[in-house]
């Protein structure tokens, strides 16, 4: 059992899973995998109750802010897009989310200085490392998770992704790229125990080399290189120190899904079945779930299960402790 996560709620006696949020400050510089824009990313604590909050601070503060949520998602173009209500957009979201999903992050606020969060290497692995250097603490109220109450699905074209009852959070995801070096891959992960960072984090973003010049047409990838994404062609791997991993695509791809689907709101309990499904029809599947109110509801994690919360093997700190040093 972890019990890097579970406390004593004082009055009811009874274990259970706090709110987490970052013990300080910490920020980073990079360049934006599609807009190619140089851009400073600060992630900052945030309140218990508060969410993932985007902050774009090259804009007017009273336009800056932008919630986290699959409601606010205006473009899933090889990429997930938030907007707010004037307009103002943060793109690129996934791989940031994932790392905050994957770590048991409940309250943040993220700061960026341009239309999109810094694509790094990839993957979420340098954005987890941030967490890590920063810090987590334990807030003073219950976690809030979404709980699948019965089985959603959404199918588009050949693709497919599903959300259906679980004890805890699960990814089933399969993709196929026939005559690609991608070719068909599966995997199954539970996320517990610190299984995002050990089996996904470091998992980087992919793309085919004849579509480079079509994505830059489009005004997309002008920041993409060989140290941000895998680049095949064909069946062979342009980059020279090839894969981290023999499946690495069907890794990033689960990854993308952590990160998308934590536009929820919160930690979803229950399993993601993920048929060649890219951002589009992850953001439907949350559109379909929240459709309908029996489908899902509100929970605490107690008792029991408090085994199945997402920590990132990261231990947090109690808040009377970091406010008593």
């Amino acid at each position: 059992m972890n019990i890097d996560n579970i406390t004593v709620d004082k009055n009811t006696k009874d274990h259970v899973v706090y709110q987490r949020t970052l013990k300080s400050a910490i920020s980073c510089d990079g360049v934006g995998l599609h807009s190619g824009e140089s851009v400073r990313l600060s992630l900052k604590p945030a309140l218990p109750g508060a969410g993932i909050i985007f902050k774009r601070t090259d804009v007017n503060e009273e336009q800056s802010i932008i919630p986290a949520r699959w409601d606010c998602v205006v473009d899933t173009r090889m990429c997930t897009v938030i907007a707010n209500e004037h307009g103002v957009r943060v793109g690129t979201v996934e791989h940031l989310m994932a790392a905050l999903a994957g770590c048991g992050l409940d309250n943040v606020v993220v700061e960026v200085s341009g239309p999109e969060v810094p694509v790094m290497d990839g993957s979420s692995g340098p954005f987890v490392f941030l967490i890590e250097c920063a810090g987590v603490v334990d807030q003073d109220q219950p976690r809030r998770v979404i709980r699948v109450l019965k089985t959603i699905l959404v199918e588009e074209g050949g693709a497919q992704a599903s959300l259906s009852p679980d004890h805890g959070f699960s990814l089933d995801v399969q993709v196929h790229f026939e005559g690609t070096a991608v070719s068909q891959q599966a995997l199954h992960v539970g996320m517990k125990n610190g299984s995002f960072c050990k089996e996904l984090a470091r998992a980087r973003t992919f793309g085919f080399l004849n579509e480079v010049e079509a994505l830059q047409a489009a005004g997309l990838g002008k920041g993409g290189s060989l140290d941000n994404a895998i680049i095949v062609d064909g069946l062979e791997i342009i980059n020279k120190d090839g894969l981290r991993f023999d499946d690495e695509f069907v890794r990033h791809k689960m990854l993308d899904a952590v990160g998308d689907l934590f536009l929820a709101g919160g930690a979803i309990m229950g399993k993601f079945s993920g048929k060649r499904s890219g951002h589009a029809l992850n953001n439907a599947l949350l559109h379909a779930l929240f459709a309908d109110d029996n489908a899902w509801c509100y929970d605490e994690l107690r008792g029991d299960a408090v085994n199945v919360a997402i920590d990132g093997g990261i231990f947090a700190e109690s808040m009377d402790a970091v406010s008593a040093a």
